[in-house]
């Protein structure tokens, strides 16, 4: 089985945005030294803020300010979710390399969330992508609740590749396919996987779970075998799930690396620097990591 694994593996580091925005707020200058040291740890895809309305999710009001001060190597790119033409113009203002839009494979998921239907929230992006066409800015595409959904409850696969077909006809170069509440199990993500893969090309997926259950490694165990290679994290496990309380949302970088790494997969990423970038931002959120590798790390370390 082991040949059917990608002989490399691209780290979407979506820490400082995915994470940080369902966590309490810290200083930006907290946000820009995370990030740096994210790229200091050898990660070089960084979700480093979101231009959303500051009144539904305060914790990125300061995403211009933060992306702004970064001063990254060449080879570092920084991405920014854009929902909207007017997020979209200050994210290329502060000099983004990538957009990131969203919609939902769950109609009832849609409604609560952004109050409207799927198909009209893909038709809100059309000109976030022209905009992005003109300046030569790659789109990458989100789909949350591609498993479960909080309200409807299970998610059918022929619903979540008919969002993705929309998407890539968009313009869309990459679809992350998000477990927004975490309820998947290897089996559900083989099953949805296998549709998917006969329509789209591995190489423009992505897999974005949340480990609410626990379940988040082995499902990324499955994706991988199944030829997806890139993967969405966010280090020490930053970001709750705010469907369950007391749960944990995204899984964690550190986590993802340590089975990459065990499985002979290159990422090019520095554990023990990655689980120090986690530490330092938990610190000034004053809670633990939730990374499973990073609290393992660190008692070693403890020890010596």
């Amino acid at each position: 089985m082991s040949t059917h694994y990608p002989q490399a593996v691209r780290i979407v580091e979506v820490g400082a945005r995915d994470g940080l925005q369902n966590e309490l707020s810290v200083t930006t200058q907290d946000k820009v030294a995370l990030i740096h040291a994210l790229a200091q740890a050898g990660i070089k895809n960084i979700e480093a803020g979101a231009f959303v309305s500051p009144k539904w999710v305060p914790q990125m009001a300061d995403s211009l300010e933060v992306i702004k001060a970064l001063k990254l190597p060449k080879d570092v790119e920084i991405s920014a979710l854009t929902p909207n033409l007017k997020g979209a113009e200050l994210a290329l203002d502060a000099g983004v390399q990538e957009f990131a839009i969203f919609t939902a494979a769950s109609e009832a998921f849609t409604q609560k969330n952004i109050n409207c239907t799927i198909a009209e929230s893909i038709a809100r992006f059309e000109p976030v992508m022209t905009l992005a066409k003109a300046n030569d800015i790659r789109v990458r595409g989100y789909v949350s609740c591609v498993v479960g959904c909080p309200y409807q409850g299970q998610v059918e696969p022929e619903q979540v590749l008919a969002v993705c077909k929309q998407l890539l006809a968009l313009g869309c170069y990459e679809i992350s396919l998000g477990d927004t509440i975490g309820v998947g199990t290897p089996n559900k993500v083989r099953a949805l996987l296998e549709l998917l893969l006969q329509h789209i090309p591995a190489d423009k997926l992505a897999v974005h779970f949340h480990d609410t259950y626990g379940q988040a490694i082995a499902n990324i165990h499955t994706a991988l075998s199944m030829g997806i290679a890139t993967i969405d994290s966010a280090v020490a496990g930053l970001g709750g799930c705010p469907y369950a309380k007391g749960a944990s949302g995204n899984v964690a970088t550190e986590d993802v690396i340590y089975l990459l790494e065990g499985l002979g997969i290159s990422t090019g990423i520095d554990l023990e620097r990655l689980a120090e970038a986690g530490w330092t931002i938990c610190a000034a959120l004053n809670k633990q990591p939730v990374s499973k590798v990073s609290l393992a790390l660190r008692s070693q370390c403890s020890h010596k």
